[in-house]
């Protein structure tokens, strides 16, 4: 019986935690496109953080044949050496390159708003353990204080 219910207890857990919101994380920006491109780099190199590269996405799907896409939408690259070359000094933790550098979305919807999703570090590195999850949970608390414009509230 006990069984039985704690079971049912995660099932109704697991089926209000999508996965999507485990860990994806979408804000609404108080800002433009080009004021929150331009706060996420200030705030990422006040961090200790470089912006390698900025993608216009919409450049990139039209050049490559791909239909023109209906929002703006830009994927920052954000890296941090220091991180970078924690897991990647690992044998066991090299794999996570596949997850550098960091990438954090803008885009607009068709409200005219400007919106910032990006990856739930600490969770990704929950699962994957050891190096990875030590790099990653720090990872975390500097994104959320790259983001941190994110959850204050817009100037009236």
């Amino acid at each position: 019986m006990y069984r039985q219910l704690m079971l049912m207890t995660l099932l109704i857990f697991l089926s209000a935690c999508s996965p999507k919101k485990m860990m994806v994380s979408e804000r609404l920006s108080p800002f433009d496109l080009n004021g929150t491109i331009a706060t996420i780099q200030k705030n990422a190199q006040e961090a200790g953080w470089v912006t390698p590269k900025v993608i216009n996405m919409n450049d990139n799907v039209s050049k490559n044949g791909g239909e023109p896409l209906v929002a703006q939408v830009r994927i920052l690259e954000l890296c941090n050496a220091k991180h970078a070359a924690t897991i990647l000094n690992d044998e066991d933790s090299r794999y996570a390159a596949v997850f550098m550098p960091c990438s954090i979305a803008v885009y607009t919807k068709a409200d005219g708003k400007t919106y910032v999703s990006s990856i739930n570090a600490g969770q990704m590195g929950n699962f994957m353990g050891g190096v990875v999850d030590e790099v990653m949970t720090q990872v975390d608390s500097e994104q959320h204080r790259i983001l941190r414009f994110l959850d204050e509230e817009p100037a009236s």
